[in-house]
């Protein structure tokens, strides 16, 4: 995983990395598993230089929705219209990190998003 997020890294040259803040549900065993790759990303993040945001799911839903009781059907409903090529994902994954994404340029000021 750690490698796998370097090479993105390199290639793209990102700088920053915005992510979901852990929200742990009944299955332990899943949420173990989240964790550790989230830990393994921030961890890689971190190396990288990249700035951290983390934004919760009430967050997430306001920005792509503006209405923080959104279903998920209605987040990726928006993703869809918001980005041009959304509508071609079929991965939750896939559109949790657009509308994760999105949420970053909905709070984060602008000097934030500018190349260094």
């Amino acid at each position: 995983m750690g490698r796998e997020v370097a090479r993105v890294v390199a290639e793209y040259q990102p700088v920053a990395l915005s992510i979901e803040n852990l929200f742990i549900e009944t299955n332990q065993k899943t949420a173990m598993r989240v964790a550790e790759v989230r830990g393994a990303i921030l961890y890689q993040a971190r190396l990288s230089g990249l700035e951290i945001y983390e934004y919760t799911p009430l967050q997430i839903k306001v920005a792509t929705t503006g209405y923080g009781k959104a279903t998920k059907e209605q987040v990726m409903s928006m993703v869809r219209r918001l980005v041009s090529g959304a509508e071609n994902k079929k991965q939750d994954d896939e559109m949790d990190a657009i509308a994760i994404g999105l949420t970053h340029f909905a709070y984060a000021r602008p000097q934030n998003m500018l190349s260094k």
